[in-house]
């Protein structure tokens, strides 16, 4: 069995037990992390190194917690 599979696994088991509107929370945070990499991506390719770092930490109040980030940019010098 593949690690990717492995996780596949894991993420449908951690989902069902989610309601709907958990899952569809997941889901809009999974699409704007893709964004995020997407724009990442291409500011490095335009010569500028990114990195993401944990600003704090919300939590619910249930228990629940989620890390907020924020980019520490290094433009580097060209000629």
């Amino acid at each position: 069995m593949t690690v990717q599979t492995r996780v596949k696994e894991r993420a449908e088991e951690q989902a069902s037990a989610m309601t709907s509107d958990q899952q569809a929370m997941i889901r809009m945070v999974a699409n704007d992390l893709h964004r995020l990499n997407q724009s990442v991506m291409k500011a490095v390719d335009a010569g500028v190194s990114i990195e993401l770092v944990r600003s704090a930490r919300h939590h619910g109040g249930e228990g629940n917690w989620g890390d907020l980030l924020i980019p520490v940019i290094v433009t580097q010098g060209r000629g």
